[in-house]
């Protein structure tokens, strides 16, 4: 839009100062054609007309650097700061996006660090829990293992006091049956030897 702007421009000043010069020339060959065609007052008339359309040229020139080239260089310069501001906008929003992108990329790693620490930290404590959990069901298998044979012995220990006792009791009767029918004491030994032997059994 700007440069179409400025072509258009550029145009008219082009065609306005061409036909400035083409009327500036064509000015002297006019009065030397008068001069030819016997018009001719004089040379001050040339010199005069001549300078007539310099100075014409002149105050044109002024007047067309007054109302055309200056505004039109003001808007080449507030145009040129405008592209040089949209620029620098341009360069920081650039440089705002990579320190952005960077930041995000850094938080980004950080996640996966902590992430990664996290599974980690998560397989460490499960590998404990399982260790913890092996533990101590063999400690309670050996807990129960411990009171089996705690068990098994108290009731072997009953059973031998038991035996101990039906011995007891089996002497006795076995004495008292000695007794009663007034055996001599080879007899009473053996029975009694017997006895003991059948209870060992």
């Amino acid at each position: 839009m700007y440069q179409r702007r400025r072509a258009r421009t550029g145009g008219v000043v082009c065609a306005v100062a061409l036909a400035l010069v083409g009327w500036a020339l064509q000015a002297p060959g006019a009065a030397w054609a008068a001069v030819e065609g016997g018009h001719e007052s004089g040379l001050i008339n040339l010199d005069r007309s001549l300078i007539v359309q310099v100075v014409n040229f002149l105050i044109l020139l002024a007047i067309l650097q007054r109302l055309l080239y200056k505004p039109l260089l003001a808007k080449m310069q507030e145009r040129t700061a405008a592209i040089q501001k949209s620029l620098e906008e341009a360069q920081a929003a650039r440089a705002e996006a990579a320190r952005r992108q960077a930041e995000s990329e850094a938080r980004l790693r950080a996640a996966y660090a902590e992430a990664a620490a996290i599974r980690a930290q998560a397989l460490k404590e499960a590998a404990e829990e399982r260790q913890r959990l092996v533990d101590a069901a063999r400690a309670e298998s050996q807990r129960l293992i411990d009171g089996a044979r705690a068990q098994m012995e108290a009731d072997v220990r009953r059973a031998r006091e038991e035996l101990r006792r039906e011995v007891a009791e089996l002497a006795t009767t076995v004495a008292e049956k000695l007794i009663r029918k007034s055996l001599r004491e080879e007899d009473h030994r053996r029975l009694l030897a017997e006895a003991i032997a059948k209870a060992g059994n």
